[in-house]
């Protein structure tokens, strides 16, 4: 009997799926084709007129939404375009969209929405298109989270007035936006300079032609005409030339602690936030100074960037940054200990953590005795309720003679974040914000106005009418998406 019930199982299966896929999701379609049944069997069971009729009208009617549901969805187009696919955390991203109807037949209900993991993110309309229409939609959503996300692909639904066929469109695939840290602007940090010439808070002058010009000077025998500043010579009356200052040639690495017993809380306000906060300003500042940075960080992986300079090397450490979480299980102390073949007397290293384990400390007094510059920003876990200690590292390893910074929950990071001033002193987080205003530069003398790093926006778009076909090509001229 068991064998028998499983044969005839395996044969009804198929059927109970189709069933439960058909009916089980459509209460309206159930609701009449369960109705439309009942009239035929009392019509022919009792020969009267009155219930046949109504089982004709009940089928006619069913015929009649299924061909109004898939005419609905004939000759509908979508296009989409993306301001652009990377964004910093606080901006906008802009969306355009357009439906668009090729068909003689007028579509009366429309909905359109695009799928998506972004945090505040709502594409969903409801439309009518008459014959040869469109319409358009502007979706404004702001980015306050960093990460990785996906947006897309486009579903448009229809179905008939009663509600019981329903129709479902998808243009277009996923498509990734990745939303950057913040950077903040800091004002008056400077890290330890290394032991190269050059290096150091103020850059020295040079005879040589490097990309850092300081200024002007008259013209002497002798010198180049391409180093001739024309506009100034102009202006003057008289020859100028300008001169550059020796462009620092050491190494920075900003170490990244992404071990999961080092951080504590969740969403905006862990303390993971705070390092990825603290870990992009660094970099923003001293690429802005035009200084070799490096990064690196154990999450799931070893994750090194090595240092160069330049606004696209600037943006693959956001990158990394972005998707960075507290799940490694590798202490800051073994990154130190394995990777100090990587640094020496030319190299400045950063380290970002809150691990108040000894270890680690002994690993900064290893690098320094061999001449590397260390600086430390502290993260107290015991303002995010967790763990104390922090404060205690911190005086042992200003005894050590490295720079520490500690900050707590809720800080103003460009008020902790102070390097070392001239005359050896550690400013305070309001005297050094108001020396910055008093002579408008960041830490590294540069000009503030030259320190604010514009994002170069890059404009997303995808051709989903190939991508339908199996293609993923794309056209940068074009302003618009068409999807097919």
């Amino acid at each position: 009997m068991r064998g028998r019930h499983a044969v005839w199982a395996a044969i009804t299966s198929p059927f109970r799926s189709a069933w439960r896929a058909t009916f089980g999701t459509r209460r309206s379609l159930s609701i009449v084709v369960t109705l439309t049944i009942i009239a035929f069997a009392v019509g022919f069971a009792s020969n009267y007129w009155l219930p046949q009729r109504l089982g004709y009208t009940l089928l006619f009617g069913i015929v009649l939404a299924g061909l109004w549901t898939w005419s609905s969805g004939q000759g509908v187009r979508v296009r989409m375009s993306r301001s652009r696919d990377r964004v910093q955390a606080g901006e906008s991203i802009i969306e355009r969209f357009e439906v668009i109807n090729d068909s003689v037949i007028p579509k009366l209900w429309l909905e359109v929405e695009e799928a998506s993991d972004l945090p505040g993110h709502t594409a969903q309309f409801v439309t009518s298109l008459g014959r040869s229409n469109h319409r358009n939609w502007r979706v404004q959503t702001a980015c306050h989270r960093r990460g990785l996300y996906n947006l897309g692909p486009i579903t448009v639904r229809s179905s008939d007035p009663f509600d019981i066929f329903h129709r479902e469109l998808r243009f277009g695939h996923r498509r990734g936006l990745v939303v950057y840290p913040r950077a903040l602007e800091l004002p008056r940090y400077s890290a330890p300079p290394a032991n190269l010439p050059g290096e150091g808070r103020f850059r020295r002058r040079t005879h040589y032609v490097t990309p850092n010009a300081s200024g002007i000077r008259d013209y002497e025998a002798g010198d180049s005409v391409n180093r001739i500043h024309w506009k100034s010579s102009l202006r003057t009356g008289s020859l100028k030339v300008k001169t550059f200052e020796l462009d620092p040639a050491s190494h920075l690495w900003v170490i990244v602690d992404l071990s999961g017993q080092d951080h504590i809380g969740t969403g905006d306000d862990a303390s993971i936030e705070t390092a990825v906060t603290i870990a992009a300003s660094v970099v923003r500042l001293f690429i802005n100074q035009n200084r070799s940075v490096g990064l690196m960080m154990f999450g799931e992986r070893l994750d090194v960037i090595e240092p160069d300079r330049g606004s696209q090397h600037f943006g693959r450490i956001l990158e990394s940054l972005a998707v960075a979480q507290p799940i490694g299980t590798v202490p800051v102390a073994s990154i130190l200990y394995q990777q100090s073949r990587r640094w020496g007397r030319h190299t400045t290293v950063i380290v970002v953590t809150a691990s108040t384990d000894p270890r680690w400390q002994g690993a900064i007094r290893t690098l320094t005795h061999r001449g590397v510059k260390a600086a430390v920003a502290m993260i107290d876990l015991e303002s995010w309720g967790g763990r104390g200690g922090a404060a205690a590292t911190a005086v042992e390893l200003r005894a050590l003679g490295v720079q520490v910074n500690l900050i707590r929950k809720g800080d103003h990071i460009p008020s902790v974040m102070v390097g070392q001033i001239p005359g050896g002193a550690m400013a305070s987080g309001a005297a050094a914000l108001a020396a910055a205003e008093g002579n408008g530069t960041n830490g590294g003398g540069v000009p503030s106005a030259q320190a604010n790093m514009q994002m170069e926006e890059v404009v997303a778009e995808a051709d989903w009418s190939q991508a339908e076909s199996g293609a993923d090509a794309q056209d940068p001229q074009s302003k618009e998406t068409l999807v097919q």
